[in-house]
């Protein structure tokens, strides 16, 4: 038997004040991440923002860019989120990335193949998952460290996405040290003449700085 219709009149109606501007943050927030899966992407959105966590949101909108050799689903923009989420710590349990990689409508075997490349047991340094992640999309060692300097930079969009050299060289060896064809004294040779050529700039508690680098390296 249906329920009778019930009649409220406006002054037994409590919206909660907090609700509109929460709504509206939500809206915008999902506008600019474009989740592929809504719902599965709000549970960890209102999750996250219950904790207090860095919410699963990108910066702005991104444009599709087709750079990967396989449709992977993720974007620099995604890497930037999980970068927000997990860089406070040194190393990342892979239990919990799995779960945010998955709030994120992200294909949860990719997540299982990229770990591959470097099988850990329960967690993984978060420099070394974000590099490899950086290696996804784009199949040139020189592509995954121009995503890399692009995430870490503090400089202002469009300008030359500086990083310490120090976390640079730590990268490009760790990737580099998973490509067979690259040898050790060639990593070297490159990061040596990179050291030597590049003009040095000082970035507040971070030390020297460079310019983003290239190289034609091939990698995966």
């Amino acid at each position: 038997m249906p329920l009778p219709d019930t009649m409220f009149c406006a002054q037994q109606i409590h919206i909660p004040p907090e609700l509109p501007d929460i709504l509206k943050q939500f809206t915008k927030a999902a506008i600019r991440t474009q989740p592929a899966d809504v719902l599965q992407w709000s549970a960890g959105y209102f999750s996250a923002l219950s904790r207090g966590d860095p919410l699963p949101v990108k910066d702005r909108i991104e444009m599709p860019v087709a750079t990967q050799k396989t449709d992977t689903g993720l974007t620099q923009g995604l890497l930037r989120v999980l970068h927000k989420q997990c860089s406070h710590r040194q190393y990342v349990d892979l239990a919990d990335l799995e779960q945010k990689w998955g709030k994120l409508c992200l294909p949860i075997e990719k997540f299982r193949a990229l770990l591959q490349l470097d099988p850990c047991e329960h967690e993984m340094e978060w420099m070394k998952f974000l590099a490899l992640g950086c290696s996804m999309l784009g199949g040139s060692l020189s592509t995954a460290m121009k995503h890399l300097c692009e995430i870490l930079t503090t400089d202002p969009e469009g300008g030359p996405a500086r990083i310490p050299f120090e976390t640079f060289a730590y990268v490009y060896r760790y990737l580099s040290r998973l490509d067979p064809a690259i040898s050790v004294a060639e990593t070297d040779v490159y990061l040596s003449s990179l050291k030597d050529s590049i003009t040095p700039f000082e970035a507040p508690a971070t030390g020297p700085c460079l310019l983003t680098p290239w190289t034609t390296l091939s990698f995966l």
